[in-house]
């Protein structure tokens, strides 16, 4: 079959192996973001999955690098969700703010697996302890687009990172289940954080 891809059912190769890589970053979610980090394990991916470990290490080297793709692939659901939010919301530093808290508030509490792989699994889990570090500084850049810009530059990115800072921190309370406030008062609190924030620039 020159220069066209050989289907099965319907299906390419490719489409196959990217449909059981899904399969493998949701199984993963579910383990990570559900229980303690040492129970994730390739026979546990695998049982879950419902696929063989030959199909595990098609994808991945071994645990920590399956971890690190699971961890990857919802730091870009929640990057994509910040960005769409800001980048629809009507122009006001109000609305925006309004906009990426909810964004972000939605995604970690209506499937809180989510939150506690993005927000908890750094805690816990070595693979990852130093690498959600690494990720920190992507969501403080969009924190730093939002910011008045008619003060030092190094001022906003120092401003932008504590603010991530304190943010995470509220929702890591609010998913481990020590602040007991509604999800609209822990909205509206992060939304005065965020334009105090930027009030300090303007």
């Amino acid at each position: 079959m020159s220069g066209t891809e050989r289907t099965w059912a319907g299906t390419t190769l490719a489409d196959r192996k990217a449909a059981r890589r899904r399969r493998f970053l949701d199984v993963g979610v579910q383990l990570l973001g559900t229980g303690d980090s040492g129970a994730v394990s390739v026979r546990a991916a695998c049982r879950q999955a419902k696929l063989t470990e030959r199909y595990f290490y098609e994808n991945f080297a071994d645990r920590d690098e399956f971890i690190l793709a699971v961890y990857d692939d919802v730091v870009a659901l929640a990057h994509r969700a910040l960005v769409e939010a800001v980048t629809s919301a009507e122009p006001t530093p109000a609305k925006r703010a309004e906009a990426a808290v909810t964004a972000f508030v939605t995604l970690i509490l209506d499937d809180p697996r989510k939150g506690r792989v993005l927000l908890l699994a750094p805690l816990a889990d070595p693979a990852l302890s130093r690498y959600g570090s690494q990720r920190l500084p992507m969501f403080a850049e969009l924190v730093r687009e939002q910011l008045s810009d008619r003060v030092d530059e190094r001022d906003r990115a120092m401003t932008a990172t504590a603010l991530v800072g304190g943010l995470a921190n509220l929702f890591i309370g609010y998913l481990a289940g020590t602040l007991d406030v509604s999800r609209q008062r822990l909205i509206a609190h992060c939304v005065r954080l965020v334009l105090g924030a930027n009030a300090l620039h303007s």
